[in-house]
């Protein structure tokens, strides 16, 4: 059984993008949506004030912001 989504709607997060993604995908995001897991590991809708779209991302692509 999964344990609750660590971050919550609403917080910030600092984005750490895999090694295959495009372009430098790092930096401030804010949490807008908890999505269902992937597997074993719980999924999150967050968006950045500088882009005009939204990302998913997994949990341990996610840290607290510092």
């Amino acid at each position: 059984m999964l344990k609750s989504h660590k971050f919550t709607i609403g917080q910030t997060v600092r984005y750490t993008a895999g090694p295959f993604s495009r372009f430098g995908a790092t930096g401030s995001f804010k949490v807008v949506k908890l999505l269902p897991p992937d597997g074993d590991e719980h999924q999150y809708r967050i968006k950045n004030a500088g882009e005009a779209f939204e990302r998913v991302a997994k949990e341990s692509q996610l840290d607290r912001d510092r």
